[in-house]
C-alpha cells in the first residue's frame, strides 16, 4: 500500500477493509519517513505492532 493511501485510511472515520498477512487490521498511525504503519488486528488492540506499508493490502 502506498503511504498516502495508508495515511488517508488512518485519518478516516470510515473503516476500510485492510489486511496484513491475511488478517483484517486497523491502521492507527503511519510513519511516512520509515514507510511503516502501527496496526492491530480488528478486535485485538493489545496485539499492536509496527509493520511495513508494503505488507498492507486494501480490499
Amino acid at each position: 500500500m502506498n503511504k498516502q493511501r495508508a495515511t488517508d485510511i488512518a485519518a478516516s472515520p470510515v473503516m476500510a477493509n485492510v489486511t496484513y498477512q491475511g488478517v483484517s487490521v486497523y491502521i492507527q498511525h503511519v510513519d511516512e519517513d520509515n514507510e511503516t504503519a502501527r496496526i492491530y488486528p480488528i478486535g485485538h488492540p493489545e496485539e499492536e505492532e509496527e509493520v511495513p506499508l508494503n505488507g498492507l493490502i486494501e480490499h
